[in-house]
């Protein structure tokens, strides 16, 4: 049975205009509508991209998506930011709508897309899960029923006669996920509003989605950029990129198609900051055009560009699998190792004998910062290519990753 449908969804935007945009284009629009013709603003927009300049006002957030869910499925939404996965369950929840397309719901649906929607500041959290209860269409002996369970479980029983308005974000997240998840409705739709959770609340939270999935029937929507829980909950996946459907498989398909296209050849420097990475390189240290190998000697090579004179500069570079675990990451800190940048470009080495990751390619984010702020975290979709090295045994990855020493240094040895 089918739980949701979208048909030819599309969602456009005007830039820089709340609603529609302006009393001429409403006006143009019914005009047209009237008269039995297209909306003329449907014609013309630029596609989601936001790394490209546009030549039109209008923007289509989402365009032509076409799914359909069947009851009890657990579907995860992925893209990168902009992409139009908030757009896309904003539409599903029905808190608006649109521009063009339908969308075929059976059943109530509970959404938690920002911290504290649907909670009234003023109101304290018993009073709020009544509330939230009776926007889903819930009566109040089946919420009073419920009642104890939600409470125990968001964990904030000893504040639940206080207004939430002083309540902190996570324990916002904490009361509303408790709602949405106990309340009877057959859709569940979850934005990535869990990841200002704590981690075990976290994992209490994905255990409870399984749960509605497996064994009362539920359908869930679950955005979040986390890989392993999406992996660990959906089943199913819907890739989104630039508005566009790209793809909407298997969850594991989806997420293999997702981390290779977010693949990148060459630095894209964040200019403008004071300081930031301008290139970077790895190669094995016996050849410093070959990639790095298992188990020889590495080099890693920033090139960091100061528009100041800077102090105590602490560098990082954390190494993912396609799932977004981290496996290693060199980090200067550990060794008590900082640097001081001059004006202009700045060359920073970290040796790393006996490299300890396996040939594939590794997602890699890199970090730049001192005591007090962050100067450039750097996650554009690095990737680094690691071979093995035939002329030696294959080591035992049996006892998994493991750190080992580096040597962090501005002088090429």
């Amino acid at each position: 049975m089918l739980a949701l449908k979208a048909e030819n969804i599309s969602k456009q935007y005007r830039l820089g205009q709340v609603g529609t945009g302006t009393l001429t284009h409403d006006l143009n629009r019914f005009w047209h509508r009237v008269r039995g013709k297209e909306d003329p603003y449907l014609k013309i927009g630029d596609s989601n991209d936001r790394a490209t300049k546009g030549s039109s006002d209008y923007v289509w957030s989402l365009r032509d998506i076409n799914f359909e869910i069947e009851q009890g499925d657990a579907v995860g939404i992925i893209g990168r930011n902009g992409a139009g996965k908030s757009t896309l369950l904003k539409l599903l929840s029905k808190v608006t709508k649109p521009t063009t397309g339908k969308i075929y719901t059976n059943g109530r649906i509970a959404s938690l897309l920002e911290v504290g929607t649907g909670f009234h500041p003023e109101m304290t959290g018993r009073e709020n899960i009544y509330l939230n209860g009776a926007i889903l269409g819930m009566t109040r002996k089946e919420i009073k029923r419920k009642f104890d369970e939600i409470v125990d479980f968001s964990g904030v029983e000893r504040y639940i006669d206080t207004p939430v308005k002083r309540y902190s974000s996570g324990m916002y997240v904490r009361l509303a996920f408790a709602v949405a998840a106990h309340l009877e409705s057959e859709i569940l739709i979850v934005d990535e509003v869990l990841a200002v959770g704590d981690a075990e609340f976290q994992k209490k939270c994905l255990g409870k989605m399984g749960d509605v999935t497996k064994s009362e029937g539920r359908t869930i929507l679950f955005v979040s950029h986390n890989l392993p829980s999406i992996l660990q909950l959906c089943q199913k996946g819907i890739l989104l990129e630039n508005g566009l459907l790209k793809s909407n498989s298997d969850i594991k398909s989806i997420i293999s198609l997702y981390t290779h296209n977010v693949e990148s050849e060459d630095i894209i420097p964040n200019s403008d900051k004071d300081i930031y990475l301008k290139d970077f390189r790895s190669y094995n240290k016996k050849d410093t055009s070959s990639n790095l190998q298992t188990m020889q000697d590495g080099i890693l090579e920033f090139r960091i560009q100061s528009n100041k004179n800077a102090k105590s500069i602490k560098i990082g570079i954390g190494f993912n699998d396609d799932l977004g675990n981290r496996l290693f990451t060199p980090f200067s800190a550990h060794f008590q190792k900082t640097f001081d940048l001059s004006r202009g470009e700045n060359i920073i080495f970290c040796e790393i004998p006996s490299f300890p990751l396996k040939s594939g390619k590794y997602n890699c984010e890199i970090y730049i910062g001192d005591n007090s702020e962050t100067h450039d975290y750097y996650d554009k979709g690095l990737k680094i290519n690691i071979k093995d090295n035939f002329e030696l045994e294959k080591p035992d990855y049996s006892q998994g990753y493991f750190t080992i020493n580096q040597t962090w240094t501005n002088e090429r040895k």
